[in-house]
């Protein structure tokens, strides 16, 4: 089986095993929130098919991203171009009744920013639901490469180059260190620092943690 086959079996299509973790973890914030579907979500660094997938889709849902927004939304979202990390003020006084975020915080760039973006999903609604990859599960989670986070950066430049399962696989230098930088993994202690009055749910795969949620339900 080529790289590409076996990356859509894993990874990218929508019988996938990462697509049925993602329906797994959809059914976990549905029975965590069972009034999701009343609700006003906003998503801190997601994309509107996260809730076109959803098990449950929420009354109202704002997704605050830093990429263009798509040309076509639905009339039951709301998509604004910005920086989590810096909300502007009118996102800030806005009324939601809870923050979402799945595989964000690991991307925002460094400890400064982070602590600035769990302090928005503190403080946006009185509940919360912020997930990311647990760094200590054997496999990283965006190469899908055995180990590849525990590398010096220099090798993981060159996994990134060349290892054929990468979610966004490139031949330069530059882009590959770029992602390479910008994929920070975190551990518990870290969680649990960004968010000291939340409980921390842990998702299992194998007995074994791959990610992290902090959780406020009110």
């Amino acid at each position: 089986m080529g790289p590409n086959r076996l990356r859509y079996r894993l990874v990218d299509s929508d019988q996938s095993w990462a697509a049925r973790r993602r329906r797994h973890r959809s059914d976990w914030l549905a029975r965590t929130f069972p009034d999701i579907a009343d609700m006003h979500v906003v998503d801190l660094g997601g994309r509107l098919g996260t809730w076109h997938r959803a098990t449950v889709r929420p009354a109202r849902v704002t997704v605050v991203n830093l990429e263009q927004p798509p040309a076509v939304v639905p009339e039951w979202a709301h998509v604004e171009r910005a920086d989590a990390c810096d909300l502007p003020a009118h996102l800030t006084k806005g009324s939601y009744d809870l923050v979402f975020s799945n595989s964000v915080l690991e991307h925002v760039g460094g400890h400064e920013r982070r602590i600035r973006f769990a302090a928005a999903a503190r403080s946006l609604a009185d509940r919360h639901w912020v997930q990311t990859p647990y760094r200590y599960f054997p496999i990283e989670p965006h190469w899908i490469a055995p180990g590849m986070q525990f590398l010096p950066v220099r090798l993981r430049t060159a996994f990134a180059r060349r290892w054929p399962l990468g979610h966004k696989p490139t031949r330069s230098h530059d882009a590959a260190i770029h992602q390479v930088l910008w994929t920070e993994l975190l551990d518990r202690s870290q969680m649990r620092h960004y968010f000291p009055d939340s409980t921390m749910l842990v998702e299992r795969v194998f007995g074994l943690p791959k990610s992290l949620i902090a959780v406020r339900t009110g």
